[in-house]
């Protein structure tokens, strides 16, 4: 039996970090030197309190044995228990994880929940694998992290490359290891289930309904209409399609859209609905979509539009193609979808981004219902989770969007400002033990 090697951030000399985490720090540093955060919490929320690699072997279809390697990072839970997704991509590693934990610390505080943040998943490519072989490896993974989540301690949920199914095998290998009095009340261990397990109606939909929503107050608070509206989108997902879907119901139009795959534009308008069903039933491709044009992928961000949602993976705007951007808005769906060089150049032509930690919290709202909904032992339906979810999410808008114009700072400071203020409030009220 491979031996499962636990590691805590505070045993472990760390070499310097690139890329997304370099991001995360540069956004969180801006944010505590204008409030002036105190020395002492600034160290706190500059590193994470748990890494956890595993590394765990799964039998394959064929009889043979391989080994898989996975993460979750604890950031923070001074507000609450660590909640955060986890993540089947071949991208996945310490680095990302420490990076997307401590952006779920941010926005769980953003949106005043009792939650801190955590993130991690596995490094693999899950269309290398079988249903069966996606099943056991998600239940050997969760038998490996054991003690290290929990419905109190950490809650996972969905993200790139997991869904529903991921999080019910989750939730039931955990309550498994549960005493058999214990199973049932440990449903809430995860969030993001299927309906017919303890899911939340309306899950399916909230984080791509959330951008819509912030791209909505946005056009709200500018005096802009959304009707007839030019809006891309990259990656053509759970979060993609559902922010197209609605946006489309306001009257604006899809011209272009990416996946993994291809590119295609159509600047007379692409049905949502039929890009769906194409992409359905063409393998998870909109490759050769009869209702638009390729184009080449390098040129995305140049598609003449007026607002743009990355809703892929991080680091996708950049000092590169951040000059060609001809959308005025960018409603981050995707986490970490715009570097530090990119952004810059993106306020210096006066463009807004709605950043991720706000508009693409819908979700994590969601997953808080859910909780709520298996601790309480209640069901609520679709029309009672949206209007919660709709008044969440214009409380926080309303919040960053006010800070920003008060302090004259763009939205992504503004938000880190109140997020981090929450945090240190809870510091400065309970002391550092001992």
């Amino acid at each position: 039996m491979t031996a499962i090697t636990v590691e805590l951030n505070n045993k472990i000399k760390k070499a310097p970090v690139r890329g997304m985490m370099e991001n995360v720090m540069e956004q969180f540093n801006s944010a505590a030197d204008h409030i002036d955060l105190h020395p002492n919490i600034r160290k706190i929320l500059s590193i994470t309190n748990n890494e956890i690699i595993v590394h765990f072997p799964v039998k394959m279809d064929n009889g043979e044995v391989e080994i898989f390697t996975g993460y979750r990072v604890q950031h923070n839970n001074a507000l609450g228990p660590y909640k955060g997704g986890l993540r089947y991509h071949p991208t996945v590693d310490i680095d990302a994880a420490r990076a997307l934990a401590m952006w779920m610390t941010w926005k769980t505080s953003l949106a005043g929940l009792p939650y801190g943040g955590g993130k991690g998943g596995i490094q693999l490519d899950p269309s290398n694998y079988s249903q069966g072989e996606l099943e056991r490896i998600t239940r050997r993974f969760t038998y490996a992290l054991a003690d290290n989540i929990g419905p109190e301690h950490d809650i996972p949920a969905p993200d790139v490359n997991t869904n529903s199914q991921t999080m019910a095998w989750i939730a039931d290998t955990y309550m498994s290891t549960r005493p058999p009095a214990e199973r049932t009340a440990n449903q809430h261990v995860v969030t993001g289930k299927p309906e017919g397990s303890g899911g939340l109606e309306g899950r399916d939909r909230a984080t791509g309904y959330g951008v819509f929503l912030n791209i909505k107050f946005w056009a709200e608070r500018t005096n802009e209409a959304l009707y007839d509206k030019k809006f891309s989108v990259q990656g053509f997902g759970n979060v993609g399609y559902w922010a197209a879907y609605f946006l489309e119901k306001e009257g604006a139009k899809l011209v272009a859209a990416q996946d993994a795959f291809g590119s295609i534009e159509n600047q007379t308008g692409i049905s949502v609905e039929n890009l769906l069903n194409y992409n359905k039933a063409n393998n998870g491709s909109i490759v050769d979509f009869p209702e638009a044009s390729e184009i080449a992928k390098e040129s995305f961000f140049e598609t003449d539009c007026d607002i743009c949602i990355p809703a892929a993976l991080g680091n996708q705007i950049t000092k590169d193609n951040a000059p060609k951007i001809k959308a005025k808005l960018i409603a981050e769906g995707a986490n970490g979808p715009t570097n530090g060089d990119g952004e810059k150049i993106l306020l210096e032509r006066g463009i807004t981004v709605i950043p991720d930690i706000l508009c693409n919290s819908g979700g994590v709202v969601a997953s808080y219902f859910e909780w709520l909904q298996n601790r309480n032992g209640e069901l609520w339906q679709l029309d009672e989770v949206m209007a919660k979810l709709d008044k969440k999410m214009k409380e926080s808008f309303d919040k960053v969007f006010e800070y920003s114009e008060r302090e004259g700072m763009d939205m992504r400071t503004a938000a880190y400002c109140i997020a981090i203020r929450r945090i240190e409030k809870a510091y400065v009220q309970r002391g550092i033990f001992p």
